[in-house]
C-alpha cells in the first residue's frame, strides 16, 4: 500500500535552562494532541467491533463487522486488504468492505491473533482444550501447519492467549497470558526460548534482537535475550495521559514506541470531559510526543488496542 509520509515539525520553544552542570538546555516541545501526526490503522475491543484509518487528521476509511466478539489483532495487509482477529473468528475484508477470507473458531474456542504468513497464509491461535497455533491457507482453506500449546487453565479459554508475532528468523513468540511467559517456538512447536513476563498480553520482536512486551500489569519493557530490562515504561512516566490497561506497543522507526491505552467500556463509565489518552507515543527518555484522545464524533475512535502506523518513516 503506498502512503504519503506525514511528518510533524514541532515549535520549539525559545527558552533555556541550567542543569545542574550547568550547561544549557532547550525545554522540550509540547506533545501534539492532534489526529496528524501520523497515519494509522486503529481498531480495539469495544461492544462493537469498529476500525478506522486516519489519513491527514481525518477518518478516510470505517467499517464496523457485523458480529459480537472483540478485536484483539488487526493489520491492514502489502495489498490494502484489513486482515483481524475478533474473539469468534479470524476475517479478512477488502478496502470495499468485501469479505475475501473468513475462519470461524470451533465452538468453546476463541481467536485473539492472527498475522499474514507468506502466500495466502495466515497464522493465528485458537484459545481452547487444547490450545493450538494454526495455519491456513486462504486460497485453499486447508490446513498446512500448526502445534499445540500449553496452558494455565484448560477450561478459561478467554484468558490464555492475546498474541502472537513471527520473527525475523521464521519461529514465533507467542504471548501465554495465562501462563505469564513469553515463548519462542520453531513451526513445528519446539521451544527456543522462554522467560517468565507477568501479565504479558503481546511481544513483538525488535530488529535489535530483543523483546518488546506489554503486560496488563501495566508496564511495557524492552527484554534482551538473556532477560534483562534495557528499558522500561509505566502510567507513572505519564499520569496526565490517566492510563487504565496496556495491551500492545510497537518500536516506531524513529525509536520511539507507540503504546495503546485499552479503556474496559463493559465495567468502566467513561468520562467524557475528562477522558483518558487511547495512546501515546514517547521518547526513549519517555517524554511524551503525541497523546491520542479522539473519543467524540466525528472522530469517536472508541478503545484502543492496535494501532498500525501507516507513514512511510515515522516523523523525528
Amino acid at each position: 500500500m503506498n502512503t504519503d509520509t506525514i511528518r510533524f515539525i514541532p515549535i520549539l520553544i525559545v527558552s533555556a535552562w541550567l542543569t545542574s552542570a550547568g550547561q544549557a538546555q532547550n525545554p522540550a516541545p509540547p506533545p501534539d494532541n492532534g489526529l496528524s501526526r501520523h497515519d494509522f490503522f486503529y481498531a480495539g475491543e469495544a461492544k462493537m467491533e469498529k476500525m478506522f484509518i486516519v489519513r491527514g487528521g481525518q477518518i478516510v476509511w470505517s467499517y464496523t463487522h457485523p458480529a459480537q466478539g472483540e478485536i484483539s489483532d488487526a493489520s491492514v495487509l502489502p495489498n490494502g486488504n484489513i486482515l483481524f482477529a475478533h474473539q469468534h473468528g479470524v476475517t479478512e475484508i477488502t478496502p470495499d468492505k468485501q469479505v475475501v477470507w473468513n475462519y470461524d473458531a470451533p465452538t468453546n474456542t476463541e481467536i485473539h491473533t492472527a498475522e499474514a504468513f507468506g502466500q495466502d497464509q495466515v497464522l493465528f491461535i485458537i484459545n481452547g482444550n487444547p490450545a493450538r497455533l494454526v495455519i491456513v491457507n486462504t486460497a485453499t482453506g486447508k490446513t498446512t501447519g500448526g502445534f499445540e500449546l500449553p496452558v494455565g487453565n484448560p477450561k478459561s479459554t478467554h484468558g490464555q492467549f492475546r498474541h502472537a508475532r513471527l520473527t525475523p528468523a521464521g519461529t514465533v513468540l507467542v504471548a501465554h497470558m495465562d501462563l505469564g511467559k513469553v515463548v519462542e517456538y520453531d513451526l513445528t512447536g519446539k521451544v527456543l526460548w522462554s522467560l517468565d513476563v507477568p501479565g504479558v498480553w503481546s511481544a513483538t520482536p525488535l530488529a535489535n534482537g530483543n523483546i518488546l512486551v506489554a503486560s496488563n500489569k501495566k508496564f511495557v519493557r524492552e527484554l534482551d535475550r538473556a532477560g534483562k530490562t534495557v528499558w522500561e515504561w509505566t502510567p507513572a512516566d505519564a499520569p496526565d495521559a490517566k492510563f487504565t490497561n496496556l495491551q500492545l506497543a510497537a518500536r516506531l522507526p524513529n525509536g520511539n514506541t507507540l503504546i495503546n491505552n485499552w479503556f474496559n467500556l463493559w465495567s468502566g463509565q467513561l468520562n467524557i470531559t475528562n477522558a483518558p489518552a487511547q495512546a501515546i507515543e514517547v521518547t526513549p527518555a519517555k517524554q511524551v510526543v503525541w497523546t491520542l484522545r479522539s473519543w467524540t464524533p466525528p472522530a469517536d475512535l472508541g478503545p484502543a488496542t492496535t494501532i498500525q502506523i501507516l507513514d512511510a518513516s515515522a516523523p523525528q
